[in-house]
């Protein structure tokens, strides 16, 4: 890869690399980290609105309803309900909750390596990095 000072390009060349660490790990389970993410949110929201899934995991509806057919078409959620789209809500199959189970034990291996890469000074620092760029908005 060709140097660059470019904060935008960095961040890019590092969530490829991270995610492709999440992706390699969740594979034997059948999701990327995308997926285990909304899989995640959507166990701790319980069965939350389109709109209230999309404002938890800072997506746009359209990304969101995109990601939610793809995992529908596993059988991993089911939508149900409501007067129009933006109501309909969102929970977990019972094979979405067999996934994610199974998928908790490969995330947290990336989880540990990760940290252990990093050490604790250093993710505590990254980890406080990256909460103030996401407030940039």
């Amino acid at each position: 890869m060709l140097p660059t000072l470019c904060l935008c390009t960095k961040l890019r060349r590092a969530t490829r690399s991270v995610n492709r660490l999440y992706d390699d790990a969740l594979a034997g389970v059948g999701v990327n980290a995308a997926q285990y993410s909304l899989l995640r949110n959507l166990e701790r929201l319980g069965r939350p609105s389109i709109t209230e899934l999309a404002e938890a995991l800072g997506l746009d509806r359209s990304t969101l309803g995109r990601n939610l057919r793809v995992l529908e078409g596993k059988g991993l959620l089911a939508l149900e309900g409501g007067e129009d789209q933006r109501n309909r809500l969102v929970s977990l199959t019972a094979a979405g909750r067999a996934c994610l189970d199974q998928a908790k034990g490969a995330w947290a291996q990336v989880q540990e390596q990760l940290g252990q890469r990093l050490g604790p000074e250093k993710r505590a620092t990254l980890m406080a990095l990256l909460d103030e760029l996401e407030g940039l908005d």
